[in-house]
């Protein structure tokens, strides 16, 4: 038997430090984020809102709330793959970002997909 509640989203992330819109002198580091949901639950499931708390390396916490992702809330059938690339902007050259989304099943049934925490940071560099 699968331990797995019928409502479970898989969120997988994989990160980038975009240099040539970062500017470190003034403190501006840009990170584009690429996200991919896999439903793994029984049941569709629509993505209404997510909601991000980014962390910079000086501690500074910046909360975000807003409908869906990248203007879309994206519907998907169990075993459905969606995947979308955003972006963050720092202070720092390491961060992090966490956060869920909240998701409708098809049966009305209201759950949340939790982001695991992951790290922003610039590539290191070897002297």
């Amino acid at each position: 038997m699968n331990d797995k509640s019928p409502y479970t989203i898989d969120v997988q992330v994989h990160t980038r430090f975009v240099p040539d819109q970062s500017a470190p002198d003034e403190n501006r580091y840009v990170f584009a984020y690429t996200i991919r949901l896999h439903n793994a639950g029984v049941v569709p499931a629509r993505l209404l809102t997510r909601h991000w708390v980014i962390t910079d390396a000086n501690g500074k916490i910046e909360e975000v709330h807003g409908e869906g992702v990248v203007g879309e809330q994206p519907w998907m059938r169990p075993g459905d793959d969606y995947e979308y690339t955003s972006g963050a902007v720092l202070e720092t050259a390491v961060g992090t970002m966490q956060g869920s989304y909240q998701m409708v099943a098809d049966d009305g049934t209201r759950f949340e997909a939790p982001i695991p925490t992951f790290t922003l940071s610039i590539p290191r560099t070897l002297h």
